[in-house]
């Protein structure tokens, strides 16, 4: 009854249709080889497959991968670079957008960029985050104990290091907070 549910309601797949749906999604969203492997399993699973069955559905998958990066459909180092970029933007440090990366599947050598761009922005990052959360410079208030405690953790939790986040959690609101040269 289960297999049942899991079944999608689309044609059995053969060589070319699985291409088809690599090709869609890779057209559709920015993606790594880690994901389109996923995605693509993820399909052969739920569908029948038409015909005599591959040899080796994984063979398969990743020659196909590995075509579409030839092709430049997918490059992981470019995706880290962009995603890398995007969370610089909203305010967080170098070990989330590390552990991003990770999640991502991206490898190493392909986050290379990507690590060395969020060091270079680490002080933008921050900045952003303070302003994001009205912590330190940008509060009201001076926070009391407590809540200095909280933003220090939600800091670090962004992925800033410990030096930056104290900068300016325990700066008092309106100071200008200037990076180290």
């Amino acid at each position: 009854m289960r297999v049942e549910t899991l079944k999608n309601s689309g044609k059995a797949l053969d060589q070319k249709g699985l291409q088809e749906i690599a090709l869609r999604y890779v057209s559709r969203y920015a993606t790594t080889r880690h994901k389109l492997k996923s995605y693509l399993f993820r399909k052969l699973r739920e569908r029948d497959w038409s015909g005599d069955p591959p040899s080796s559905e994984e063979a398969m998958v990743n020659t196909m991968v590995e075509r579409f990066v030839e092709l430049g459909y997918i490059d992981d180092a470019l995706f880290a670079k962009n995603r890398a970029s995007a969370l610089i933007n909203r305010g967080y440090g170098k070990r989330r957008v590390s552990q991003a990366l990770y999640q991502a599947g991206i490898e190493e050598g392909d986050d290379t960029q990507a690590l060395d761009l969020s060091d270079a922005n680490k002080w933008k990052a921050a900045r952003t985050h303070a302003r994001k959360k009205s912590i330190g410079p940008f509060a009201q208030e001076q926070a009391d104990q407590d809540k200095t405690r909280k933003q220090l953790q939600a800091f670090l939790r962004a992925g800033h290091d410990f030096d930056i986040a104290s900068r300016f959690v325990f700066a008092k609101p309106g100071e200008e907070i200037e990076a180290d040269s």
